[in-house]
């Protein structure tokens, strides 16, 4: 089971997937639910602000580039003005005082478009479809496992 500190006795991770594709949601939910990694679904940046308002906590947020309402660079963007408005200088999730790690995930391969959506404030990147080693290894560069 993936914990949030490495040990079997940790506290169990929760991700949450933010795609409007629900072929996207429904095998990178499976793949979370093989690797022990509790999941909700989001199908766009908004509902991603409202869930955050509502008092909703993730370790880890899957966040796609293009969807409707409210994409994963808009949704970023939303964010930064609201730390600017309240002066805070953290990251853009961090001024809303999410914790979470933010992986974008897209099957854009332009190095441009990669750079855009990782300078939106973003800890990782990483190309659809997810695999396990994709997940295994973005849970290693965050400290989730040993």
């Amino acid at each position: 089971m993936a914990t949030s500190n490495g040990s079997s006795t940790g506290t169990k991770i929760t991700a949450l997937v933010v795609d409007d594709d629900r072929v996207i949601n429904a095998i990178h939910c499976k793949l979370l639910n093989k690797l022990g990694i509790e999941n909700h679904v989001a199908a766009n940046g908004k509902e991603v602000v409202d869930l955050h308002c509502s008092g909703k906590k993730f370790d880890l947020i899957l966040m796609d580039r293009d969807m409707p309402i409210m994409n994963g660079i808009e949704y970023q963007s939303k964010v930064t003005e609201y730390s600017l408005l309240h002066g805070r200088q953290q990251r853009e999730l961090r001024a809303m005082g999410v914790r979470s790690i933010i992986v974008g995930v897209s099957t854009r391969s332009i190095k441009q478009e990669i750079q855009e959506f990782m300078d939106s404030g973003l800890d990782d990147y990483q190309e659809k479809p997810l695999t396990s080693s994709k997940v295994i290894s973005i849970l290693h560069k965050i400290n989730f496992v040993d």
